[in-house]
């Protein structure tokens, strides 16, 4: 059953989000906090409640309205009507602190949030494209709150701007009738079938995002493809050599027209790790000393030689199956 609890701020009860959330789960507790930003009683919690962490929600009113400049596929990441996730990939960059970040949060006040992208996108002297699902899964979130559905329509009412967020998940069928004008940018996060089914848990099989992203593409969305992250397994050869052959004779022609292909490679943590060990101890262990190195503070990354051969083979193969203009860029 999810949620099996709710945690919630009681100002967010004054929206009506709010209440309808309160009404949809009021058979499950709810429980009133001061901050959705610090639950003392979550934040204790050892790794190995990771798994039950995930089965929360977080109900509350986001604060934080800062947009971030970005320069890959959009101009601006922009905070949205959601934190987290309920699905557990192994290695999901927003377990910074996973007794933050690990749970769902929802926020309520989304004409606020609206608005701002609305005004913002209207002042701009060009078209600004901003990035609303980069705290979340934005298509996960929408089974919840319909959120999403709300946005695009709302958003295409103007002139100017475009919206844009990537997926696991491949619930679209409440997108596919909207009245986006355009204005909403469509990218379908993919993976081998079993790096999907051994580290990305909880997320749709490929099979299932490839028919979402040919269904988003049929119904006019403008659509893009990560292949994210790339993570360098024993056989990963075979595995994203498998990966691109599926892609190529699956997606439609519609949605391989002129589609940019977004290439990020994994960087890992000792967060991650700790969190893995002891939340999934039969899980895989991703760290791989032979191909890894530090970066940073408590980061790993590809080695520089490691990382050079898989970006020149990726690449290539991209390339040959798509075009040379495909890959929008590799990280």
């Amino acid at each position: 059953m999810f949620p099996e609890k709710v945690y919630y701020e009681p100002d967010a009860l004054s929206y009506k989000l709010g209440q309808a959330l309160k009404k949809k789960y009021s058979e499950v507790p709810w429980v009133p906090v001061e901050s959705h930003n610090r639950i003392d009683e979550l934040r204790t919690q050892p790794n190995s409640a990771f798994r039950d962490l995930k089965r929360l929600l977080i109900v509350g009113v986001r604060k934080t309205h800062r947009y971030v400049p970005n320069a890959k596929t959009s101009d601006f990441l922009v905070p949205y009507t959601s934190s987290g996730c309920s699905a557990m990939c192994l290695y999901c960059y927003l377990v910074c602190n996973y007794n933050k970040c690990s749970y769902l949060r929802l926020f309520v006040n989304r004409e606020e949030m609206l608005e701002k992208l609305k005004r913002t996108a209207l002042r701009a002297e060009r078209d600004l494209t901003f990035e609303i699902g980069s705290n979340s899964d934005l298509v996960l979130e929408n089974t919840i709150t319909h959120n999403l559905e709300w946005t695009i329509e709302r958003f295409a009412e103007q002139e100017k701007g475009f919206i844009t967020f990537p997926t696991k998940f491949s619930m679209v069928e409440p997108l596919l009738p909207l009245k986006h004008h355009g204005r909403a940018i469509f990218r379908m996060s993919v993976n081998p079938q079993e790096v999907i089914r051994t580290i990305e848990l909880g997320t749709s099989p490929l099979k299932q995002r490839i028919h979402a992203l040919n269904q988003m593409a049929d119904a006019g969305y403008r659509t893009g493809l990560l292949i994210a992250p790339v993570i360098l397994l024993d056989d990963w050869k075979k595995q994203y050599l498998e990966l691109l052959e599926t892609l190529s004779s699956e997606l439609s022609e519609r949605a391989k027209r002129g589609i940019g292909i977004e290439v990020i490679f994994m960087t890992y943590s000792y967060v991650h790790r700790a969190i893995n060990t002891e939340g999934f101890p039969k899980g895989p262990d991703l760290f791989d000393s032979g191909r890894m190195t530090g970066r940073g503070k408590g980061k790993y990354c590809y080695r520089p030689e490691v990382r050079a051969e898989a970006e020149e083979f990726l690449r290539l193969e991209i390339e040959k199956r798509f075009g040379p203009s495909s890959i929008l860029y590799i990280v």
